[in-house]
């Protein structure tokens, strides 16, 4: 034989040999018909987000609005009689006090008219006198002792006229305040209400304001008040007025507000930031860049709950800047999102870490 011959002989003898010893061991193999258990399906990894704790405090809301500030007390002095200033005794920006003598105008016989006065009811109180006895003794009528008395009673009349002409030629200050205008000067001649001066009370000033009608159900009057003019420096004020009917045309509420000015800043007549003091309330302060809309509009935040879930809650926006914002609605200890919040859905569990882990 040929060796290809002798090799494909050779081959299979041994394929032979080699099933008839797999055969004989018996172990034969038999093919499954059931499919092969599924390996336990992995539990899901849970999204991390970041966490940051926040705890409710007492907070003090404040209803801002722009106001007005003008004197406490503003007045014109005027002249009460004819005269020609003789004498100036206050000149613009001097602080006078109540009674303070402003200036003189001239007496032009006012005097001599009081002392004419003065004579006339000596006489006719002597008259009275005399009529009274005559009267007792029935040697004077009823009648003649009502004429004198009514001529005493004219008379002095005419005396306290006489005595008010004097003392205003003396205008005095009506109270504490600042000369703001001065109309006068030594030589002018003056007519009944003619200007002299112009005083301001601006130890105390008031505040002027309007509220929103949604927003004047929370003020009355003796709130409290911060009050910040244009010079940034605050000032303490109280609530004294607020109006009962709006206006027609704005639909606001006038408000007045008592401010105290111990240092007598120039001030009045300039514009202010009113903030009026609300009542107390627990409030958290969160950063306005963690605030979201919710399906309806409403601003709020998302935070984790003790199931470690992820809630969506609004709340209400007490007071906005930028180092943070002022909001209720909020658990009194929460556990507020601060990363990773856009890429998770309310309701779905998260694994929480704080922020001052991850910073560590």
């Amino acid at each position: 034989m040929s060796k290809v011959k002798w090799s494909s002989l050779g081959l299979s003898v041994i394929v032979v040999i080699a099933l008839i010893i797999w055969m004989a061991t018996g172990e034969v193999k038999v093919a499954s018909t059931e499919a092969p258990l599924e390996p336990e399906a992995a539990q899901q990894e849970r999204t991390r987000v970041q966490v940051t704790t926040l705890n409710a405090q007492l907070y003090e809301p404040g209803l801002l609005l722009q106001g007005q500030l003008e004197p406490w007390s503003s007045v014109m002095v005027s002249a009460r009689v004819t005269g020609t200033v003789e004498t100036i005794a206050a000149e613009l920006g001097d602080s006078v006090k109540t009674g303070d003598v402003l200036l003189t105008l001239s007496e032009d016989g006012r005097g001599a008219g009081v002392q004419r006065w003065q004579a006339r009811v000596k006489k006719l109180e002597g008259d009275l006198a005399a009529v009274r006895r005559l009267g007792s003794k029935n040697l004077a009528s009823q009648s003649e002792t009502l004429g004198v008395e009514s001529d005493l009673a004219a008379a002095r009349a005419e005396l306290e006229g006489a005595k008010l002409a004097v003392a205003h030629l003396r205008p005095r200050a009506p109270f504490d305040g600042v000369v703001n205008r001065k109309e006068v000067e030594t030589g002018s001649l003056v007519q009944v209400s003619s200007p002299l001066y112009e005083l301001v009370r601006i130890d105390r000033l008031k505040a002027k304001g309007q509220i929103p009608q949604q927003s004047v159900a929370q003020v009355a009057p003796g709130q409290k008040v911060r009050v910040r003019p244009l010079d940034g420096e605050t000032l303490d004020g109280v609530v004294t007025f607020v109006a009962s009917a709006a206006n027609p045309e704005t639909r606001s509420f006038a408000i007045e507000i008592a401010v105290e000015n111990p240092d007598q800043k120039r001030i009045a007549g300039g514009s202010a930031n009113l903030r009026v003091a609300l009542e107390e309330v627990q409030a958290t302060f969160i950063s306005p860049a963690y605030l979201t809309l919710g399906d309806d509009g409403r601003p709020g935040v998302k935070y984790v709950d003790d199931q470690n879930r992820v809630v969506f809650r609004t709340v209400k926006l007490l007071s906005v800047s930028t180092d943070g914002a002022w909001v209720t609605g909020l658990p009194d200890e929460t556990r507020l999102i601060t990363r990773g919040a856009g890429f998770v859905n309310e309701g779905e569990q998260v694994e929480p870490v704080d922020a001052s882990e991850e910073r560590g």
